[in-house]
């Protein structure tokens, strides 16, 4: 109804049944349509130019103002978005579980030693290796080693092995996931510039970088994270969630991790109470108005091995930098006594 009383739509007469085009004008009609299609292409090439050079393309910049202006998109499909945007940067070394964290099986192990190894773990799936980390053959699944149809105890995790999938750690976030879909895959060895286990990936993994944290019922609760400074951190978060948490903005270098930040900056294995000053312009004000910060100042709370487990994140006043680095703090008659 809306539609046939829009202007310059005919109304059709009641009752009177709608005609179908027939064979005869269907054929007719793709003649012109490829003919005209034809005809385009040889007058653009002789022209020495091509049918679609009046369409230009837009930077990422530009899109995201489009989707800015957008009306019909809510915040969370914004969001969404913009995570997309910033995932089509994010390579897969950024997402990965390193290897240091990751539960290896030996192919050597009979199913009912990886039975009481499996159950005292968190996760579903696991790498089997054949000797070293760096020679991964394949992975089980839990219910491989809980749930076979057969329960003979002697059967090796070899055995069981499936095959799993290889993506180098250079790949991006978006094309590792499609085809990680496209194959079927759910967990991938992501392998580094040296042939070397580098870490695994999951869709999970990859999912959560376009959309944020997914949880279950079986996942242990998220740590509450302050909205400012002092906070704590896991050493193992990456560069672009540490700026998004606290505020501040770490220099890029050979580190993906706060972490690996601290080792960078002391240049050795970090202990326990070693500190390191951060002098970089923050993310998002972070400090009370009337404060100015002087800098940040990142504290090493723990270890798990040789890596760095929890970071404290603190900012420093102008007057304790300046004491830190030397500089001369202002003194004498110029100094005002207290407030006025």
């Amino acid at each position: 109804m809306r539609e046939a009383g829009r202007p310059g739509l005919r109304r059709r007469a009641r009752g009177r049944p709608r005609r179908e085009p027939g064979p005869l004008a269907w054929a007719v009609a793709r003649v012109v349509v490829r003919a005209a299609t034809a005809a385009t292409r040889l007058v653009t090439g002789l022209l020495g130019t091509s049918p679609v050079a009046g369409r230009e393309r837009i930077s990422e910049d530009e899109l995201r103002d489009l989707v800015a202006a957008a009306t019909v998109l809510d915040p969370v499909e914004r969001r969404i978005i913009d995570e997309v945007l910033v995932a089509g940067a994010s390579l897969v070394r950024e997402v990965m579980m390193p290897r240091t964290e990751v539960v290896f099986l030996s192919t050597a192990l009979t199913t009912a030693q990886a039975e009481r190894l499996v159950r005292v773990e968190p996760h579903t799936r696991y790498p089997v290796v054949d000797g070293t980390h760096d020679d991964v053959v394949g992975f089980v699944h839990l219910h491989d080693v809980l749930l076979r149809p057969d329960q003979d105890p002697l059967v090796t995790v070899g055995e069981l092995a499936r095959e799993v999938k290889r993506l180098p750690g250079s790949k991006r976030v978006l094309p590792a996931l499609t085809e990680m879909r496209r194959e079927g895959h759910h967990l991938a060895v992501v392998i580094d510039e040296y042939g070397g286990t580098a870490g695994i990936v999951t869709c999970e993994d990859l999912i959560e970088e376009l959309v944020g944290e997914l949880h279950d019922e079986y996942d242990t609760p998220p740590e509450p994270t302050n909205a400012g400074l002092p906070t704590t951190v896991d050493g193992r978060l990456n560069l672009a969630d540490f700026a998004e948490r606290t505020g501040v903005n770490l220099p890029n270098g050979p580190y993906e991790t706060v972490g690996g930040y601290v080792m960078a900056a002391l240049g050795r294995l970090p202990v326990a109470g070693d500190e390191v000053p951060v002098t970089v312009a923050p993310a998002a004000p972070v400090e009370p108005v009337g404060e100015t910060p002087g800098g940040w100042r990142l504290r090493v709370l723990a270890l798990e091995g040789r890596r760095v487990a929890r970071v404290t994140v603190a900012a420093v006043r102008s007057s304790d930098s300046r004491r830190e680095t030397g500089l001369p703090t202002q003194s004498g008659p110029n100094r005002p006594a207290g407030p006025s």
